[in-house]
């Protein structure tokens, strides 16, 4: 886009020479309207660029967000399981050795 409006520049100002003073204030004109369209152009540009860099880093920041979630949320599921396994256990231990307690007893 540069390279289109440095040569419609560079064509302007050899056109300039030959021309009247209206004609050249015309085309300084036009020249001066080619560069701002250029400018607003990339301007444009860069802000839909921004805009879209926002959106895919939301939407990752979302997506690392709810992954962390998930898996904080199995390593509680998973604790609860451990704890309740131990404590069954802990339990069948203590009833195992009652028994075996009363067994020497009688």
């Amino acid at each position: 886009m540069k390279f289109f409006a440095t040569a419609a520049t560079l064509v302007a100002a050899a056109a300039l020479a030959a021309c009247s003073q209206n004609a050249q204030n015309e085309t300084a004109d036009a020249a001066n309207a080619v560069g701002a369209d250029v400018s607003a152009t990339t301007s444009n540009a860069v802000n839909d660029v921004e805009a879209a860099t926002d959106r895919a880093l939301g939407s990752a920041e979302a997506t690392l967000d709810n992954a962390g979630a998930r898996i904080e949320g199995g390593a509680d599921r998973a604790g609860a399981a451990i704890d309740n396994s131990a404590d069954r256990a802990a339990q069948e231990t203590g009833e195992a050795l009652t028994d075996a307690g009363n067994a020497l007893k009688n």
